[in-house]
């Protein structure tokens, strides 16, 4: 039988030009069969006394885009696994390419485009004066997420949610605030391809463009397929 998850997106769904797939939840967009798990799961976490609040959603092409480029011309840092600012004028292009992987994913290659992922906090475990960061220290023992982030990690199989990136597998960086949806997403990943992926960014304005296609096939293996198991 075939899923009633399975169902083929447009080329410009999977790769964040189109948002009909998309329904507005607290102002983000979210994917229409995944809204109702995710409000399901943030009152779950409110009955807990937990306030889960959504930080990043649904993110378009051109702003993932937008955030490639800026890191990859140096207006924005390019950060070392620990977080801590790299020095850019002693890497190659295709190392800066794999430090901005680390953290960010490729423009048409972001889970977040589908609607599926999205970036998650306590609100009401956040120090007063105090910004989100979206870095693991922060959901880690003795960070302000922790609590939240255990009860995340206790809970959310029950609403269909996983961490993609629960662990550094040697591509993308841990993201402890970052789940996934993963009815649908595991099958979005499926209909992501290389070769979809490979004529999005060639008819693309994004930096470093010929070493990103040239290695794409690697690229992909290492920072797009390579993630956690449910």
């Amino acid at each position: 039988m075939t899923s009633r998850y399975a169902r083929q997106l447009t080329a410009g769904q999977l790769t964040g030009r189109e948002t009909s797939h998309l329904v507005s939840h607290q102002n983000f967009l979210l994917h229409h069969l995944m809204q109702p798990a995710f409000a399901a799961l943030q009152q779950a976490a409110q009955r807990t006394g937990i306030d889960l609040q959504l930080a990043s959603a649904f993110r378009p092409f051109e702003r993932q885009l937008l955030i490639w480029n800026n890191k990859f011309n140096g207006v924005r840092p390019l950060l070392d696994s620990q977080c801590q600012p790299l020095d850019t004028s002693k890497l190659c292009e295709l190392d800066k390419i794999v430090a901005i992987l680390r953290w960010s994913a490729l423009p048409g290659a972001s889970r977040h485009h589908w609607g599926t992922d999205v970036d998650v906090y306590a609100s009401n475990c956040l120090p007063a004066d105090t910004q989100l960061q979206l870095e693991p220290w922060e959901y880690e023992t003795g960070g302000h997420q922790a609590e939240f982030h255990q009860w995340l990690k206790d809970n959310m199989a029950d609403y269909g949610f996983y961490l993609p990136y629960a662990e550094d597998r040697g591509g993308v960086a841990t993201e402890p605030w970052h789940i996934s949806y993963h009815p649908v997403s595991r099958e979005l990943l499926a209909q992501l391809t290389p070769e979809l992926l490979y004529r999005t960014l060639n008819s693309s304005q994004i930096a470093g463009k010929s070493q990103i296609l040239a290695n794409l096939d690697n690229l992909y293996t290492r920072f797009i397929k390579n993630i956690c198991e449910v």
